[in-house]
């Protein structure tokens, strides 16, 4: 009996004791791998921080200024809409004349994981103005107008800038699946007024765009929400969008009313030779 119970509490010694918790430099390089890893995931699918490279969209943001970036809603099929701030790549020629820094091996890294702007792509941020299906023009010293609507621009245009900067829009239609884009800063923003010359006639297809900017990370004196100015709230911007399927249903009305009247004439007809 006495040994029977020696070797009971031998095996729940045994028990409380347990392993030995592995000491924290040999979990160190696991917890650095799993950080990693999320950090690349988070990069990829959901935030990514950006920087400001010049200052062509004053006084919204200032160079410098590190904005994150959401990656996430284009997964979901959303499309940029008018008055938001995006991050997009090159559509092409857009950048030629702009040289990148050789980043050294730890912006590199910090890059690679989302935790630093990449210096070796080529990224453009500006503000939507218009999108597929919407016409814009403007000329002189403006207003800028989309589907025929002057645009109020006040509360984010650089002040003393004109909307139309040094550059006159024809009046053009943005192609489907595509986005007029123009910086705050007008007469420092080398934006689609200047690329009307290559494929899409200035305006970047919605695949080349990276994601919304939607706050202002660094410095944290500069902090602030990047939200949808009121201008782009005006009921009338969709007036032109809204008529279009009224116009096309009267459109093809009109042969079917035309035809129900050849009918019932024609029933008249025979009714009276009857």
């Amino acid at each position: 009996m006495d040994k029977e119970q020696s070797g009971d509490e031998e095996e729940s010694g045994s028990v409380k004791k347990g392993k030995k918790p592995r000491a924290f430099w040999k979990e160190l390089p696991i917890l650095i791998g799993i950080a990693l890893v999320l950090a690349l995931v988070i990069k990829t699918f959901l935030v990514q921080a950006f920087s400001i490279p010049s200052d062509s969209m004053q006084d919204t943001l200032q160079r410098g200024d590190r904005v994150l970036v959401d990656k996430l809603t284009p997964w979901f099929g959303s499309e940029p809409e008018r008055g938001e701030v995006v991050v997009f790549h090159d559509p092409g020629g857009w950048l030629n004349e702009v040289s990148t820094p050789e980043p050294n091996a730890l912006q590199q890294v910090l890059s690679f994981i989302g935790l630093m702007p990449s210096a070796e792509e080529k990224d453009l941020i500006k503000r939507v103005i218009a999108v597929g299906g919407d016409t814009v023009e403007c000329h002189g010293n403006g207003p800028v107008k989309v589907n025929g609507t002057p645009l109020k621009e006040d509360s984010y245009l650089f002040p003393g800038n004109t909307p139309c900067g040094d550059k006159n829009i024809d009046k053009l239609t943005v192609p489907k699946g595509s986005i007029w884009v123009m910086g705050d800063h007008r007469q420092d923003s080398l934006d689609s007024r200047y690329h009307t010359n290559l494929k899409g006639n200035g305006t970047v297809e919605t695949k080349q765009v990276v994601g919304r900017a939607f706050t202002i990370a660094w410095p944290i004196n500069r902090w602030s929400w990047l939200s949808v100015p009121d201008t782009f709230d005006q009921p009338a911007l969709n007036k032109a969008m809204a008529a279009t399927p009224a116009a096309l249903g009267f459109v093809g009305a009109v042969p079917i009313v035309l035809w129900r009247r050849r009918r019932r004439a024609a029933r008249a007809e025979a009714q009276t030779s009857d």
